[in-house]
C-alpha cells in the first residue's frame, strides 16, 4: 500500500532534530559512496521561462529511492499561485513497490532548513551570537528554528524588500532574541555573525565589500537556475565555498556558475562537499577569519531523508491515505 501525505498532514509532522540528523547522515552517505545522487534533469517546453526539474537519490542506509518534480513557474505570481510546487515519490529499493506520495512544500522547506543548520554546525564559528536573514519569509522562519539547534544565537538581524514582511517575521518569530529590522542587506552583514541568503533574487544583492573576516554564508534562495543568483562573482570569490553535491551546483548554481564564467572564481577552487567535511574528507573551517559559505541549491538526497523521516513519523501516528496502487 502507498501511503499519501499532504501539505497540511506534514505540518504536524515534523521534527526538525530528527530531519537534522537525517540530512547530516545522507550527506555522510554521499561522501562515503552509500547513497547515489545523479545530476539533476531540467527540462522545459520553450514557451515560457518555466523550468521541470527530476531530483533523485537511492539510499544503501534507508533502502529507499526517490525522486522529486519541482515545477518552477514564475509566471505563477501573475496567476496568484506558488512558482514553486513539487511532489515526492518514494519506493523500495529492493523491490520497487511505491512507498509513498508526499506533497513536496514541507518537505523542502524543512530539509532546506536543515542542510543551513548542518552547514552552520559544521562551518561557522563556535562564538557565532548574531544570526542575519536576507528576506523574511517562510523559509527566514524555518531557518531560524534550525539554526538555534546549533548555535546560541541573541539576536537576529533581518532585511526584506518589505517592511511590512519584517514586521510580520518580528511579531511571529519562534524563540527569545532581540529582532532588529535592516534598512539594508549591507546592515545585515555589518551585524551578523552568520547570515542566510532567502531570495529568489535574479541579480546579485550581496556585494564582495561587505563580507566581514570570520563570517559563515548559507546561500540559498536564488532558483535553481545557472543565470540567477544572490551574491556577486567578487562575494564569491572572497568566501570559501562548500556545496551540497559538486554535479548539482555546476548544473543548478548560478552564484557559482556566474561567478565562475566572469572569471572570479574557477569550479577547482570549491573547497568540497559537506558531506565530505562531516566525514573528515574534507577540511572545513581552518581559522577564526577565514569566511566560510554553503552553496545551497538543494538535492534530492535530502528529499529522500526528510521522506523517511516524514513517512514514519505518519505510521506511528496512523496519519495520511492509503491506496493500493497495484490494484
Amino acid at each position: 500500500m502507498t501511503l499519501l501525505l499532504g501539505a497540511t498532514q506534514l505540518e504536524g509532522l515534523v521534527d526538525r532534530e530528527l530531519t537534522a540528523e537525517a540530512v547530516a547522515r545522507v550527506f555522510a552517505e554521499i561522501a562515503a559512496g552509500a547513497a547515489d545522487q545523479p545530476q539533476p534533469t531540467s527540462m522545459s517546453t520553450g514557451a515560457d521561462t518555466g523550468r521541470y526539474i527530476l531530483m533523485s537519490a537511492v539510499s544503501d542506509a534507508l533502502g529507499l529511492v526517490g525522486v522529486k518534480l519541482l515545477t518552477d513557474l514564475p509566471a505563477n505570481a501573475q496567476r496568484g499561485l506558488p512558482t514553486q510546487r513539487s511532489m515526492i515519490l518514494v519506493a523500495d529499493r529492493v523491490d520497487g513497490e511505491p512507498v509513498a506520495l508526499l506533497h513536496g512544500r514541507v518537505p523542502t522547506r524543512v530539509r532546506t532548513a536543515a542542510a543551513s543548520a548542518v552547514a552552520t554546525g559544521a562551518l561557522a564559528r563556535d562564538d557565532a551570537r548574531v544570526l542575519g536573514l536576507i528576506g523574511a519569509g517562510a523559509l527566514a522562519h524555518e531557518h531560524v528554528r534550525a539554526l538555534r539547534g546549533v548555535r546560541p544565537f541573541e539576536r537576529l538581524v533581518v532585511w526584506s524588500r518589505s517592511p511590512e514582511t519584517v514586521a510580520r517575521f518580528a511579531a511571529t518569530v519562534d524563540g527569545p532574541g532581540e529582532v532588529v529590522a535592516a534598512a539594508t542587506p549591507e546592515e545585515v552583514f555589518a551585524a551578523a555573525d552568520v547570515v542566510c541568503t532567502l531570495t529568489p533574487s535574479v541579480e546579485p544583492i550581496v556585494r564582495a565589500e561587505w563580507l566581514r573576516p570570520g563570517q559563515h554564508l548559507n546561500v540559498v534562495g536564488a532558483r535553481p537556475r545557472p543565470d540567477e543568483r544572490e551574491l556577486d562573482g567578487a562575494a564569491m570569490a572572497r568566501a570559501s565555498v562548500w556545496v551540497d553535491d559538486h554535479a548539482t551546483a555546476q548544473t543548478k548554481s548560478g552564484d557559482l556558475l556566474l561567478a565562475v564564467a566572469e572569471g572570479a572564481m574557477s569550479l577547482h577552487d570549491v573547497v568540497g562537499t559537506l558531506g565530505e567535511v562531516l566525514t573528515g574528507r574534507s577540511r572545513g573551517r581552518t581559522d577564526a577569519d577565514e569566511i566560510t559559505l554553503f552553496d545551497s541549491v538543494g538535492i534530492g538526497a535530502q528529499d529522500l531523508a526528510v521522506a523517511d523521516v516524514l513517512v514514519r513519523a505518519a505510521r506511528e501516528r496512523g496519519v495520511g491515505t492509503h491506496i493500493d496502487l497495484g490494484a
